[in-house]
């Protein structure tokens, strides 16, 4: 079952450019920085409320950059938390919902991910985000 929003996935060229804005200025508690390398990406995560917001910067030729070419930044995707992320994607492609990792798979801050197809979703690119005991 979906619980909350994890968070709300924002495509930057630049997290050190970016993070003022949302350090600095909305007063936004950066919590940490890591590299995602299977999906070529740098994130930064900023805690607001029991979500968050996470900056998202290529690190190589990915999606994000695919994104960042045609977009030129701002919202990437929505990522919704779930106690069982395996139930949710089955419940998904039983609704007719195409997933891009039918299977859960690693993601940062030691989560469990799956992401839905855009094309089924409205245009908007769903993560599910399981988050592991302890």
């Amino acid at each position: 079952m979906l619980t909350h929003i994890d968070h709300v996935a924002i495509a930057v060229r630049s997290i050190e450019a970016s993070l003022p804005l949302y350090n600095a200025a909305l007063g936004l508690v950066h919590t940490g920085t890591e590299e995602v390398a299977g999906d070529k990406v740098r994130v930064a995560f900023l805690q607001v409320g029991e979500s968050h917001i996470e900056l998202v910067e290529p690190i190589g030729h990915s999606g994000v950059t695919r994104f960042l070419e045609r977009q030129g930044g701002g919202i990437h995707h929505i990522a919704f938390a779930t106690d069982d992320i395996e139930a949710d994607i089955a419940a998904l492609v039983r609704r007719g919902v195409e997933m891009i990792d039918p299977r859960p798979r690693r993601g940062s801050r030691g989560t469990l991910v799956a992401f839905a197809h855009p094309k089924t979703t409205g245009s908007t690119l769903i993560e599910l985000v399981g988050h592991l005991p302890g």
